[in-house]
């Protein structure tokens, strides 16, 4: 049978328990929000670096008509 002291221990365990899942919660929502930002930044210099693919080979074309001409 549990005493009065066993059951005091187990609701500060518990409450210790609740405040670590918290703890760990906003942890790895943290570490969510900051991994997002850095696919973000990794997207964006891809897009970067397809625009300017783009930007090459659309001036490429224009020569390549202009010989045509």
């Amino acid at each position: 049978m549990r005493t009065v002291e066993d059951l005091l221990e187990s609701r500060e365990e518990k409450v210790r328990l609740k405040a670590r899942i918290t703890e760990l919660e906003r942890s790895l929502h943290q570490y969510r929000s900051r991994n997002s930002v850095i696919e973000l930044k990794v997207i964006l210099t891809k897009i970067e670096e397809l625009k300017g693919k783009i930007e090459e080979l659309e001036a490429a074309l224009q020569n390549c008509e202009l010989q045509v001409e």
